[in-house]
């Protein structure tokens, strides 16, 4: 199965939430160009419920079946034993961790004030947490090896999303987690650099079971032997690049990534700004924020307002 370019060939690469959609779109696609990896995924339904063995080994039979390496690892990373021991196995299995794609996640979507408590704790807790956990046991990892003079070349992928780019009608637990991981990968780039560890997030859009529904609702189905858009395959040529030592020098960025186009995300920068050199009253405050408003960019529509 291997790439002519063999981009990731002699890495160990660690994918989570990789049994479906795009964990398996990047687990494959990391083997094809040489990584050895760890698939891990739950086997849990959309909503978090359930859970099975049978998703991760499926596409560890793949990776096999295809002259690549790969084991399953079924644990839940939004715990810290969990999340330990997905690092464990890819340093038993293969000696080694030098990529982490973190891609975990399900939905439970609701308007804002239908949303129940657990269900934000939940959703929350497998992207946030999720994402914060084993990247803070493979940080740990990659800091021992640079104090003992064995720098890496580390790659970590975060998962965010356009819902926490600009928001999301019905998915407000959903979109602030995401949010939530853009800083988290801001922050990681700037404490980890020193390590060896580049820290990167994407935001794809692809149909997948999270998405299937509104991707059906909106977009017809690709004629046969025509490009599908919406496949989640399109969006991993970027991950495996940013999880290769190929993107030597890439770090702390978002890329939005969706059919054939990436695109390099610009967050918050400072506007139109005003400085009265003293305190402002609420009336001068009001003013000055209305005069400036007139002179700022008009913000991105958030999904599905009207």
């Amino acid at each position: 199965m291997s790439s002519p370019t063999a981009l990731c060939a002699g890495r160990v690469a660690v994918v989570t939430g990789a049994g479906r959609g795009l964990g398996r779109a990047h687990a494959l696609a990391l083997a094809a160009e040489g990584a050895r990896v760890v698939v891990n995924d739950l086997g849990v339904g959309l909503d978090g419920s359930g859970g099975a063995t049978a998703p991760a080994q499926q596409v560890v039979e793949e990776i096999r079946a295809a002259g690549g390496e790969a084991v399953a690892h079924c644990a839940d990373i939004a715990t810290a034993e969990g999340a330990a021991s997905l690092v464990a196995t890819a340093l038993d299995a293969f000696g080694g961790l030098d990529t982490l794609v973190n891609n975990a996640g399900f939905l439970r979507d609701r308007m804002l004030v239908n949303l129940d408590e657990d269900d934000w704790d939940a959703v929350t807790r497998v992207h946030l947490r999720g994402h914060f956990l084993p990247l803070k046991h493979a940080a740990a990892h990659w800091r021992s090896e640079a104090k003992a003079g064995r720098v890496p070349e580390a790659r970590v992928v975060n998962t965010s999303s356009g819902a926490g780019l600009l928001g999301s009608v019905g998915q407000v637990c959903y979109s602030a987690a995401k949010a939530g991981i853009v800083a988290l990968t801001l922050v990681a780039a700037a404490e980890l650099g020193r390590y060896g560890v580049q820290v990167n997030a994407i935001a794809p859009a692809a149909r997948t079971r999270m998405t299937e529904e509104t991707f059906a609702a909106t977009m017809a189905a690709p004629a046969a032997g025509a490009f599908d858009a919406m496949a989640p395959e399109n969006v991993s040529p970027l991950v495996a690049w940013l999880g290769s030592a190929a993107s030597a020098g890439v770090s702390g960025r978002v890329f939005e990534a969706e059919a054939g186009r990436i695109t390099v995300m610009e967050g918050w920068r400072p506007g139109p700004t005003a400085d009265k050199g003293a305190r402002w009253s609420p009336a001068e405050a009001g003013e000055a924020a209305t005069a400036l408003l007139a002179r700022a960019e008009p913000p991105q529509p958030v999904y599905g307002a009207r």
